[in-house]
C-alpha cells in the first residue's frame, strides 16, 4: 500500500507503521519524484530504520528493510516488477520458515545474524530459479 504525505507525517506514520512488522529493520521506504518530460523520476530507497552504529560489526542488524527497499526500487525505478515479486516471495518464505534476525525474534523460531539472514535470502532466490 502507499500513502502519500508531507515528510513529517509520512515519518510519523511509518515508525507507528513498525508496530505492525514488529520492528523497524523490517520497513522499505521510497521517496519518489514527480515524473520528468519523459516519464522518468528521481527516487531514492531507503530502509525506515537509521544506520544503528551501536550494534555495527556484531551481526544483528536485519537486512530485510534494506532488502525490500531494492524490491521497490526494482519495481518503481526500473519497471522489473516480475524480480521484485521474486525478491518480496524470496524473503516471505525466510520468514515463514521461522528464521529471525534478532528484533524479530520470537519462541520456536531460528536466531540468525544479519549475514546468515541475507544468505537464506539468496538461497531462496537461487530456489526460485531453478
Amino acid at each position: 500500500d502507499v500513502i502519500v504525505t508531507d515528510n513529517l507525517f509520512g515519518d510519523l506514520l511509518s515508525d507507528a507503521a513498525a508496530m505492525l512488522t514488529g520492528s523497524l529493520g523490517m520497513l522499505p521506504s521510497a521517496s519518489l519524484g514527480a515524473p520528468d518530460a519523459i516519464g522518468k523520476r528521481k527516487a531514492l530507497y531507503e530502509p525506515v530504520h537509521g544506520s544503528a552504529p551501536d550494534i555495527a560489526g556484531e551481526g544483528k542488524a536485519n537486512p530485510l528493510a534494506m532488502l525490500l527497499s531494492f524490491a521497490m526500487m526494482l519495481r518503481y525505478s526500473f519497471d522489473l516488477g516480475a524480480e521484485a515479486d521474486r525478491l518480496e516471495k524470496a524473503i516471505a518464505t525466510v520468514l515463514d520458515k521461522g528464521i529471525r534476525t534478532a528484533d524479530i525474534m520470537q519462541d520456536g523460531k531460528t536466531l540468525v545474524s544479519t549475514e546468515a539472514m541475507g544468505k537464506a535470502v539468496v538461497a531462496e532466490l537461487d530456489r526460485s530459479l531453478s
